[in-house]
């Protein structure tokens, strides 16, 4: 399988994060625990620079970014509903992966995995930086993080150039 591909989605049940602003919702007690997008009108937009990511000799735009302040390399994936950290990252990150409750249903490349919510207070990529961001730690089943719609939706926009990723917050 083509690295491309391996990597292509985590796609959120529900997919929270694909509308910009959106969030997840834990439901009552009782009901089912999927991921459901609302508006979220109290975040702060992006703030910062313009940031360029230079595309990798893979093809890839492999990204080094300071989650609440840590360094934290990811693969940026627009299919990505949100962002995605795998145990190893949230572990550095402060977060007992351990203790997190996995209780939504995430389909990703590798398969079907369980993920836990969690919020990130910043993210920021070679200066633009977004703060209250939500995140997923994937159980099992991801080599890397992934760099997903819950950051990239907050930017006032990003394109792709045949060289560069422009993220403009």
């Amino acid at each position: 399988m083509s690295y491309v591909l391996k990597y292509t989605a985590i796609a959120l049940v529900g997919a929270a994060g694909a509308i910009p602003g959106a969030r997840a919702l834990t439901p009552p007690p009782g009901e089912p625990r999927a991921l459901v997008a609302q508006p979220v009108a109290a975040h702060a937009p992006a703030a910062g620079e313009v940031a360029s990511i230079v595309k990798s000799a893979d093809g890839h735009y492999w990204a080094e970014a300071e989650v609440n302040g840590r360094g934290v390399r990811f693969l940026v994936d627009t299919g990505a509903s949100a962002v995605a950290l795998t145990p190893e990252d949230a572990r550095r990150l402060g977060f007992d992966p351990a203790g997190l409750d996995y209780a939504f249903d995430v389909s990703t490349a590798n398969g079907n995995a369980r993920a836990a919510r969690i919020e990130l207070a910043s993210v920021s990529v070679a200066g633009a930086r977004v703060r209250e961001v939500e995140a997923f730690v994937i159980e099992r089943g991801l080599d890397t993080s992934l760099l997903g719609m819950t950051y990239l939706g907050r930017l006032s926009r990003f394109e792709a150039t045949r060289n560069a990723l422009i993220l403009r917050p």
